[in-house]
């Protein structure tokens, strides 16, 4: 698909030179650029949707999995030992 932009003659200037300084073509290192923007922007996303999701468990009265493994762990270590194994 082909698409028009208006960018700052700075900005251009600059995609051009590093453009050519791969060896590339100003198209591809734009679309390569726009790509990899939209992958943070997904990452972001992905990690806010996450943080919310954590603070909603912890409100409801939910563990940090860090906290679970060590419970568990020392109730292992407490029952081996009171097994005198």
């Amino acid at each position: 698909m082909k698409a028009t932009f208006d960018l700052d003659d700075d900005l251009y200037r600059a995609i051009r030179v590093e453009a050519a300084r791969a060896d590339r073509p100003v198209r591809e290192v734009v679309e390569e650029a726009l790509a990899a923007w939209l992958e943070r922007a997904e990452e972001l996303e992905d990690l806010e949707s996450a943080g919310e999701a954590l603070a909603e468990y912890e409100r409801d009265g939910g563990v940090a999995a860090a906290d679970w493994f060590r419970e568990r762990a020392a109730e292992t270590r407490a029952t081996y030992r009171a097994d005198g194994g």
